[in-house]
């Protein structure tokens, strides 16, 4: 408690959270952050989205403030134009230790385990994310197409595909989701509906190709990677480290140094 006091008595615009939040919570927050700014961040998340201790621990184990800061998520540029908010609803890199899936696994036993888990899945997600459906039909001319899974997104107001793919991501995957994102917004989309968003769920992604895949995409699409076991926290803070120290500003010392060289 003098601990808990000592930390947060000049953080007075965390009050409000720390009230929402459980004791358990807290605890797990106050004992486990490194920095203030991880603190804050975790509060943050646990409040807007309602986890509960079992959630934030887990969360925390996943690493999700050093993956949040360091790989913040790949969007197109029309993404980023029609949905403005977009970047703080979806990840870079999403956790599924939780599928309890082997090394080697298809797209079938990635599909299914996702459904089997589906309630984690979405907190995965996030809580603005609503399930609609499964393989859902689309019909386009006389062909017959069927998208991995459909939600709908109600802090964004539009309807989101996910396409999953067990291997690296290739420019070409981009193109059949556009063509599913059109395909919704023209025969599925409501009237006060955004347009929808695409969200390519792929094993590995290459940075270079997907900067360049997303640069000339005329969709609201992104690129992220799932993982099936939880990252290494070491490596990740080891490089959270290097990240800090490229953005703290040079004392006199430093930049007197580094002119001299």
């Amino acid at each position: 408690m003098r601990q808990f006091f000592e930390t947060y008595r000049d953080e007075p615009v965390l009050s409000p959270l720390l009230r929402e939040l459980p004791w358990s919570s807290n605890l797990h927050i106050l004992s486990r952050s490194k920095r203030p700014e991880e603190r804050e961040f975790y509060l943050r998340m646990a409040s807007q989205n309602h986890w509960q201790v079992r959630e934030v621990a887990r969360q925390m184990d996943a690493a999700l403030f050093e993956r949040a800061l360091l790989h913040p998520p790949k969007l197109s540029t029309v993404l980023g134009e029609l949905h403005p908010q977009a970047a703080d609803f979806f990840k870079d890199i999403y956790s599924l230790e939780f599928l309890g899936l082997p090394t080697e696994h298809s797209e079938t036993d990635l599909h299914g385990a996702l459904l089997r888990n589906l309630g984690r899945f979405i907190t995965e997600l996030g809580r603005d994310f609503c399930f609609i459906g499964s393989e859902h039909p689309i019909q386009v001319g006389a062909q017959d197409f069927a998208l991995d899974l459909l939600f709908f997104h109600r802090g964004l107001n539009c309807l989101v595909a996910i396409e999953l793919k067990v291997r690296e991501f290739r420019p070409e995957d981009l193109g059949k989701l556009n063509f599913y994102l059109e395909a919704l917004d023209r025969d599925h989309r409501k009237a006060h509906e955004g347009a929808a968003i695409g969200l390519l769920l792929c094993a590995t992604k290459d940075e270079e190709v997907v900067e360049y895949a997303l640069s000339r995409s005329l969709s609201p699409a992104m690129i992220a990677e799932y993982k099936t076991l939880l990252p290494d926290k070491k490596l990740l803070r080891a490089k959270l480290h290097e990240f800090y120290q490229l953005c703290a500003p040079f004392d006199d010392s430093d930049k007197s140094s580094r002119s001299k060289s």
